[in-house]
């Protein structure tokens, strides 16, 4: 069992930035960020997937490339989703997911383990 604890969630003005923190009780081979705004379905932003040694392969939604970054810490064992030039469009409950399956990692269905989700919301 990961237990997974979101931080980091906010208000901001549009074009401001955030760092969401997600830290887990243990590791895996991939976690995820999604988001949920009201009235809307669960949506993928970013993955981080570990391969070998020291090397990641990250992924993100064509809406946020080029602003968010995902990147994790292992000593840590903390992913972390660094959102740059914020729209009001972002704004949603941001969750944090982990699972060791490799395939369909895109997918919210795919994971385990899920946080309790943090609140970003962009005023504009």
């Amino acid at each position: 069992q990961v237990q997974l604890r979101e931080s980091g969630g906010g208000l901001v003005q549009a074009g401001g930035s955030l760092r969401l923190s997600c830290a887990a009780s243990g590791r895996s081979s991939v976690m995820g960020w999604f988001r949920q705004a009201p009235g809307k379905e669960r949506e993928f932003v970013a993955r981080i997937r570990w391969s070998s040694g020291r090397t990641y392969y990250t992924d993100y939604t064509d809406s946020v490339k080029g602003r968010f970054i995902i990147s994790r810490d292992n000593f840590k064992n903390t992913v972390y989703l660094q959102m740059n030039s914020l729209k009001p469009e972002d704004t949603a409950v941001y969750y944090c997911a982990a699972t060791n399956r490799l395939r369909d990692s895109e997918l919210g269905e795919t994971y385990e383990y899920w946080g309790q989700g943090t609140q970003v919301t962009v005023s504009s």
